[in-house]
């Protein structure tokens, strides 16, 4: 690859140019954002120079989609009229089948990857980047074709770190549904639940309640996509772990010692 185009370059965008520097990609790194990201994203080198999605088309080997869901979305359909090579279009986002539906009529032109690095942080923008972020975490992808640039593509992710894991979107979509949108809506409820209910309790809060309140910062802008676009399997996981609630109230020892199995299994080395 000689040139790599990240279409928003907030967090994620801008730590995957960071961690393509850090692993030696000596290429051009662009940007296609608003002003402000493309001036913050260079401030932070994670990217050389701002450019438009019609020069990404013309003159990248790999785009990156790094924005929210609906905006990968948009530029998915924008790029099937603007691309007339065969290039790699890839992407970061949280859900995968809503996009790959999007992406299917415009596979005749390039070649997409469906993608989520399963990274990130409570903070938004460039400023936030990290060259580290997706190291030793795993990386999400929905196909292994053997198009060269998909082989060299992949061959960066191992670079920077990523472990890549295959899924098909409906499995991706059901798994992550558990992994990531659930632990984000029981740690938004819990905070929710304190502040409507106990807000006191915060004068009296150790670690444990900082560590299960952490995700509750996230922005709702990163979660409307989400929940638009996984409300089935993201639905599903609520409804089982209401029941498992329930469960707790009359059952705490077993209920605890299945809890810490699991627990156990996350921080297997």
């Amino acid at each position: 690859m000689q040139r790599v185009a990240i279409a928003g370059v907030g967090l994620i965008g801008a730590s995957f140019g960071l961690a393509l520097r850090k692993a030696g990609f000596s290429g051009e790194i662009a940007g296609v954002s608003s002003p402000r990201s493309i001036a913050a994203a260079c401030e932070r080198g994670a990217i050389d120079i701002g450019i438009c999605l019609e020069e990404a088309a013309a003159s990248a080997d790999l785009i990156f989609l790094s924005q929210p869901i609906s905006g990968i979305i948009q530029t998915v359909k924008q790029l099937e009229g603007l691309i007339t090579r065969r290039i790699v279009v890839t992407d970061a986002g949280s859900t995968k089948l809503a996009i790959m539906n999007a992406a299917g009529p415009s596979l005749r032109e390039y070649v997409f990857i469906g993608g989520h690095p399963m990274a990130g942080k409570e903070q938004r923008g460039a400023e936030a980047a990290d060259a580290d972020l997706f190291r030793d975490r795993p990386w999400i992808l929905t196909s292994k074709g053997d198009h060269p640039v998909e082989v060299v593509f992949r061959d960066w992710l191992e670079k920077i770190g990523a472990r890549i894991k295959v899924l098909d979107a409906a499995t991706h979509d059901r798994l992550v549904a558990w992994s990531s949108h659930l632990p984000q809506l029981a740690s938004t409820a819990l905070a929710a639940a304190l502040h409507d209910r106990q807000p006191m309790a915060a004068t009296v809060a150790g670690p444990g309640l900082t560590d299960m309140t952490r995700l509750a910062l996230s922005s709702y802008d990163l979660w409307r996509d989400i929940l638009d676009t996984n409300s089935t399997e993201i639905t599903a996981a609520l409804d089982a772990y209401i029941a498992k609630l329930q469960q707790i109230r009359t059952n705490f020892a077993d209920e605890f010692a299945s809890g810490a199995d699991f627990a156990q299994s996350l921080r297997k080395p």
